[in-house]
């Protein structure tokens, strides 16, 4: 029902930036929660940001909050992920992820589509 592809992904140095991207396709909710979320190797899927589609608010985890930053182009049914000022533990895979607004920040198992993720490398 829904396509998430993401994008931007790469390799850069401590204290740089990189603008993720979550282009959104196929017959879609009315209502999507679109999150964030990334995988570093041994650990598990921690929830990075959630912005709702139609909605100004975003929510940022405490973990990026102040360097990371989610905005959404409803012309282009694209979400952003803006990183800036990134360390070496914010090395992991980030997942585009949607699923139906509910009101409050939903559980990892309430996002029911997933993008296929985008490797972001950030070396000391």
């Amino acid at each position: 029902q829904v396509q998430l592809v993401e994008s931007g992904g790469g390799v850069v140095q401590a204290g740089g930036s990189l603008r993720l991207s979550c282009a959104a396709s196929g017959r879609t909710f009315s209502s999507l929660d679109m999150g964030w979320f990334r995988q570093a190797p041994g650990k598990d899927r921690e929830f990075v940001g959630r912005i709702f589609w139609t909605s100004t608010v975003a929510y940022i985890a405490d973990s990026v909050k102040g360097r990371f930053t989610i905005s959404r182009d409803n012309a282009k049914n694209t979400v952003h992920l803006q990183m800036n000022s990134l360390n070496p533990e914010d090395t992991a895979v980030y997942y585009c992820a949607a699923g139906r607004y509910r009101g409050r920040l939903l559980n990892l198992g309430e996002y029911e589509y997933w993008g296929q993720g985008t490797q972001v490398t950030v070396s000391s």
